[in-house]
């Protein structure tokens, strides 16, 4: 891995982490250094599998940016549709609903 290929991932992870917070419906409540973070993290991980399964020269050159593009994709979905919704009631016992009394 080269420095071409981390700053090529920074790029798409900033990218990415930024359209994934403008595209996905709602208030959201993952802040926006995580989804970037988050973005910038994934595509450095797909830089990296594409590198462990990197077949030589002959391979076409686009690749490498779907398969970073499709990890931070799915990194900043998942990040933000797992946050917790600001304003959410906390989980209650069960039974906690119900009155007691006649």
């Amino acid at each position: 891995m080269n420095g071409s290929t981390l700053v090529g991932a920074l790029i798409v992870g900033v990218a990415v982490g930024a359209v994934g917070r403008l595209v996905l419906p709602g208030r959201k409540a993952a802040p926006v250094w995580l989804t970037l973070a988050l973005g910038v993290a994934a595509a450095l991980l797909g830089a990296i599998v594409v590198g462990l399964v990197d077949t030589g020269p002959g391979e076409l050159a686009v690749l490498p940016l779907i398969v970073q593009i499709g990890f931070a994709a799915v990194a900043v979905v998942v990040a933000v549709l797992t946050a917790g919704r600001p304003g959410d009631d906390p989980p209650t016992r069960p039974g906690a609903d119900r009155r007691e009394g006649p």
